[in-house]
């Protein structure tokens, strides 16, 4: 959940104490990986899923603070826009029964949130990019009135000196255009997962979710479309990327795959966001420097598709997570939990291979592979760590759906918990049908009808069955 702040506008005095305690919290951390002061339990995972609110028409409808209220948990909060919402997952010990555990408590969230939005004429829709979603959806009017939200939109056209965003995405259509806010976010909605890590594991980690991140976003897409135009099968990736462009230099872009892998220590990342991004948020906190208050705030503000983060448990001992936010919202619960079960499973196996696969793959290949895989999907072709350009769908079946298998055993995951949930991985990849085909598939059939779409969409969403299964109906 992102830190609430107080405030839109700033001072230089702010900027100069913001950075000053954020150098002093990014020290404190440093001395915290040695001397051992992060917890070095066993792993525990967690999620944030953004879902849309829908009309009855099957146009956002904007009506958050409506559903937050009648909802009142504290896990499901507001995200950029009136018409998101966001979920939250309480951690849950990675072993035994863990991933329905984790489908369970999503699915009655969000069928006592769909209880409240009925009541509002609205229901929740799971889908990277909401089809029906227009330019004039994305404007500030509908920005959701939190504080945090206002000063990082100023901020950034401040860094951009009033020059507006330029949205250019090539794919099977093309869209130019220019943008004057940053609610082109709002569009963009995840399934983001979170895996608490040892600090002495926590490099080769992060490596390896970079590794996988084509793969993962090639098995899971389910963003096709944007105004009606056919873009990449994960158009989310190139547009939130522009989305919150601050035009400057590459290396100070907020929305990245990262520019090389960690070489000794995850702390690598925290000492680049001191050194190479400005502060965006420079909100100053009362807090003391052991809640590393302001580091986090700026941590929150530069969005790699891997992200370290650092959190606080209930007794405020420290530890340290990787967020994995290439994927995707939707299509189902049980997509979205097949996709963490494969994604855990291989930063278990991969962290701990003999040979680290940072090391069989070049980072400047990874990163080729992911975009390829956004742009292309299951039809992509990507170097892999045998040296060999691959089709993604041979490496997911014969790599690494096995090293799944093997990791998840590895945190003695149920035998049948892994079988069901990689289960659905191999079915969709035996049928090629990930959400953004199925949406590609449904439009050949009964022509370019977002509204159409986003209904049968939503009727297969309700159904449960994962999207491997479903029609054309």
């Amino acid at each position: 959940m992102g830190q609430a702040i107080a405030a839109t506008q700033f001072t230089q005095h702010d900027f100069a104490v913001f950075s000053k305690r954020l150098r002093q919290e990014t020290r404190l951390l440093e001395r915290w990986f040695a001397d051992g002061t992060l917890e070095d339990g066993e792993p525990t995972v967690g999620y944030e899923l953004e879902t849309c609110l829908v009309a009855p028409d099957m146009l956002p409808a904007p009506q958050v603070d409506a559903l937050l209220e009648r909802a009142a948990d504290p896990l499901v909060v507001p995200e950029l826009a009136t018409f998101n919402v966001e979920f939250n997952g309480t951690a849950t010990r990675l072993q035994g029964n863990a991933l329905s555990r984790l489908a369970g408590e999503l699915t009655a969230t969000l069928e006592r949130c769909d209880r409240a939005a009925s009541d509002l004429r609205a229901r929740l829709t799971m889908v990277g990019i909401l089809p029906t979603v227009r330019p004039e959806h994305l404007a500030l009017d509908f920005m959701t009135p939190r504080e945090r939200y206002r000063a990082l939109n100023a901020q950034i056209f401040e860094l951009r000196h009033g020059r507006p965003l330029q949205l250019l995405i090539e794919g099977r259509d093309r869209l130019d255009l220019e943008w004057r806010d940053v609610m082109l976010e709002a569009a963009a909605t995840s399934f983001q997962l979170h895996l608490k890590v040892k600090p002495s594991e926590a490099a080769r980690v992060y490596n390896a979710a970079k590794v996988v991140s084509g793969p993962l976003v090639a098995i899971s897409a389910n963003s096709p479309y944007l105004f009606g135009r056919d873009l990449w099968d994960e158009t989310r990736i190139p547009l939130f990327e522009q989305a919150v462009s601050v035009g400057g230099p590459i290396l100070q872009e907020r929305a990245n795959f990262g520019f090389r892998y960690a070489e000794r220590s995850i702390l690598e990342t925290f000492r680049a966001n001191l050194d190479r991004y400005p502060v965006l948020l420079p909100q100053l906190m009362d807090a003391p420097p052991e809640r590393l208050a302001h580091l986090c705030l700026h941590n929150g503000t530069i969005w790699r598709w891997n992200r370290p983060l650092i959190g606080f448990d209930a007794c405020d001992r420290p530890h340290l997570r990787i967020e994995h936010r290439v994927m995707p919202a939707g299509p189902t619960v049980a997509d979205a939990i097949a996709n963490a079960a494969l994604y855990f499973g291989l930063m278990r196996n991969l962290a701990r291979d003999a040979t680290p696969p940072e090391s069989r793959l070049l980072f400047l290949h990874a990163q080729k592979g992911f975009y390829a895989c956004a742009r292309e999907g299951l039809a992509a072709r990507i170097p892999w760590l045998d040296g060999q350009t691959l089709p993604v769908t041979r490496i997911i079946q014969d790599d690494l759906l096995p090293r799944a298998r093997q990791g998840l055993a590895d945190l003695r995951i149920d035998p049948a918990e892994i079988d069901h949930w990689l289960g659905i991985i191999a079915e969709r990849l035996k049928t090629g049908q990930t959400g953004a085909r199925w949406q590609r598939a449904w439009v050949a059939r009964h022509q370019p009808d977002m509204a159409g779409l986003t209904a049968a969409y939503l009727a297969h969403q309700e159904s449960g069955q994962p999207v491997h299964r479903w029609t054309l109906d």
